[in-house]
């Protein structure tokens, strides 16, 4: 399964490459397309899939017989980086540069002297002067955004690195800038007559590695959340669930940035998607708000592991651990969605199969982050538990999780859509 892992990684270097990747394993397991435009036809046992803009993917199996509960899980695609602005080419002495803009929270100082990849969507006319996109990889070209030698300002030394947002994140693609473009390396790859937009980042050209004395680690670029968008896929890809159950998988975009898109999990989509699945199976209004108050959703999403060189920024009682199984996420200000009653059927299912489980609550000092549990709860009224695994270094361009935990959540979420109507 891990090196099944490693190759989904390497396939997912941006949102829209993500989307393709589970669109791909999807379509492998025999899911057909619904478009949101035509009118569907769904028939009892069958996979599908939705696509909204391409970064927006959900995928669901139609039930044997009309649908009493939903068991839904949703994750998230996008991760922080470094995008590229509308104009992003400059130089400065013939040396030239791509300025960027920063997407979320990353840890910025991971993204210098790194070899980074331009890649992501771009929209152009084509052959036939008809409006196309494609995803785009750059391999052949990678950029740098370098340090300043410490020679040439000792402060960090003492003080930290400081970076300027505007200035200190530009990275630099070639020494000869009047005789390369980002258009003409683009045009490498595509053909077209007239590029229109694009939506491309900067993303590291190192593959995803086994870390560790025996392999028990990996390390990679967007395990935050592309662990969690994993299990999710291989759930629904492999789950065989009950009559009755109606299990659906979420793949969000713009988690990182809060979520208020068409695209993002503070919208109406799920709502309505439910009520449509619903109605296509020829559910009454009462019946579709009954099946929705007897739902669950998992929401799953990397957690904080115990760092071993920081941990007084950890509570003493309520911190996970690498390779001690998956998380459970409680707050009391609702950051994320668990309560006693959510987490229960959780903790039952890994009794039941003796898969390890944690609990997490950070320090009260300490805010913990969020994710897309609590819109989930909200927007559709469905109880949600918030979940995921331990990480070390999350939003660095290479974070650390633990084999093991990958391997815990992915039985878990499986389990999950399998479980019997009367257990939800």
């Amino acid at each position: 399964m891990t090196l099944d892992f490693l190759k989904f990684l390497k396939n997912s270097p941006t949102v829209y490459h993500a989307a393709e990747e589970i669109i791909s394993r999807l379509q492998r397991a025999g899911f057909s397309e619904l478009k949101e435009k035509d009118p569907w036809k769904i028939m009892p046992g069958h996979g599908y899939y939705v696509v909204r803009d391409g970064s927006l993917v959900t995928a669901f199996i139609a039930p044997l017989k009309a649908p009493t509960k939903a068991m839904t899980i949703a994750t998230h695609l996008d991760s922080p980086c470094l995008c590229l602005k509308p104009n992003p080419e400059s130089s400065n002495q013939e040396i030239g540069q791509l300025n960027t803009e920063i997407y979320g929270s990353p840890l910025l100082h991971t993204w210098l002297d790194r070899d980074l990849m331009i890649a992501g969507k771009i929209t152009f006319l084509g052959t036939n002067d008809r409006v196309e996109s494609q995803t785009v990889l750059l391999k052949d070209h990678p950029v740098i955004i370098p340090n300043l030698a410490l020679h040439l300002d000792r402060s960090p030394a003492d003080k930290g690195l400081v970076i300027h947002r505007q200035d200190h994140l530009k990275a630099i693609f070639s020494l000869q800038a009047s005789q390369y473009s980002l258009e003409k390396i683009l045009k490498e790859q595509c053909d077209y007559n007239l590029l229109i937009s694009f939506d491309l980042s900067l993303v590291p050209k190192q593959d995803a590695e086994y870390i560790g004395a025996n392999q028990e680690m990996i390390a990679a670029h967007r395990l935050d959340n592309l662990t969690s968008v994993y299990a999710a896929c291989n759930a629904i890809s492999t789950a065989r669930p009950a009559p009755t159950i109606l299990p659906i998988a979420f793949f969000w975009d713009h988690e990182e940035i809060g979520s208020i898109s068409s695209r993002g999990a503070d919208s109406v989509f799920a709502n309505e998607l439910i009520q449509r699945i619903a109605t296509t199976l020829k559910l009454n209004a009462e019946e579709i708000f009954r099946m929705k108050s007897s739902s669950y959703c998992i929401s799953a999403d990397l957690a904080h592991g115990f760092h071993p060189n920081f941990p007084e920024k950890f509570d003493p009682q309520n911190t996970p651990h690498l390779g001690k199984g998956v998380v459970i996420k409680f707050n009391a200000n609702q950051r994320y969605a668990t309560n006693h009653l959510t987490a229960a059927l959780i903790l039952k299912l890994s009794e039941q199969y003796k898969i390890p489980i944690q609990k997490f609550a950070s320090r009260s000092d300490i805010p913990s982050g969020s994710t897309v549990g609590s819109m989930m709860a909200a927007m559709t009224g469905i109880p949600t538990v918030d979940l995921g695994i331990g990480s070390f270094a999350m939003h660095s361009i290479r974070e650390t999780i633990a084999t093991s935990d990958l391997q815990s959540l992915c039985a878990l979420m499986h389990r999950a859509l399998e479980l019997p109507d009367e257990s939800l």
